[in-house]
């Protein structure tokens, strides 16, 4: 945890905040903080700063923060994710989060399982779980917003165009010729897909749409490595 992360409800004051479970399980056992140390916090949706331990005990940390400093500045992309196995999209938000993504579009595909989209890890508890954990990587207090798109015609033909205007658009595709730009142009639309690979069927309508099919090379990749990749080649913001 490289950042507490402070919610609304923590705070008594606009500089006290008290808050228990997780977090101050981690003050205590694995920071092995005290009172008086200071802790790098910030606020969800606001400001990052300090904060000092005025009081710690077994279920219960009391600081006084001093929040001024503005969060990073997001990655001008947009994910657009094959919907996963429930243990890699875990790892793939959270990893996607703490590269500075702020919209993440979880989209079935033809591969892609449809016991999938009944698995505990898309309750919305689960999901904010795995970008909390992007964002006290990070250092960053901005939650990304999560879409749902379990029509892939529809969303490709009726909102990707849209979503695409001023905006240049790659999936990952292991047919295309090798391309080699080691940056993409921004902002940028990056979708992956699933591992066993888009259809042809799935091809023609991302390129319709005006997306660009790029090689990440001969090997064949799993997910969360080819989102890896892929948003890597993402220039960071000044």
């Amino acid at each position: 945890m490289n950042l507490l992360l402070l919610d609304d409800d923590d705070f008594a004051t606009a500089t006290r905040v008290s808050f228990g479970g997780r977090r101050a399980h981690h003050v205590r056992r694995i920071l092995r903080a005290a009172p008086g140390d200071t802790l790098s916090v910030g606020r969800i949706g606001g400001e990052i700063g300090t904060g000092t331990i005025l009081s710690l005990d077994t279920d219960r940390c009391i600081l006084e923060v001093r929040l001024d400093t503005p969060a990073p500045t997001p990655l001008p992309a947009t994910l657009v994710l094959a919907l996963p196995r429930p243990p890699v999209l875990g790892r793939v938000l959270a990893a996607t989060t703490s590269f500075g993504v702020k919209r993440i579009v979880l989209l079935h595909t033809r591969r892609v399982e449809k016991t999938y989209w009944q698995a505990r890890a898309l309750e919305p508890a689960a999901l904010e779980e795995k970008l909390r954990l992007g964002l006290e990587q990070a250092r960053d207090t901005l939650l990304p917003e999560i879409v749902i798109r379990r029509r892939f015609r529809a969303f490709v033909e009726d909102e990707l165009p849209h979503w695409l205007e001023g905006k240049h658009g790659v999936f990952a595709h292991p047919a295309a010729s090798p391309d080699p730009i080691a940056g993409l142009e921004t902002p940028a639309v990056v979708l992956v897909g699933p591992e066993g690979g888009l259809l042809d069927t799935e091809v023609d309508p991302l390129c319709q749409a005006g997306m660009r099919p790029i090689s990440l090379g001969p090997r064949a990749l799993r997910v969360e490595t080819a989102v890896a990749a892929l948003l890597g080649r993402v220039p960071s913001p000044g």
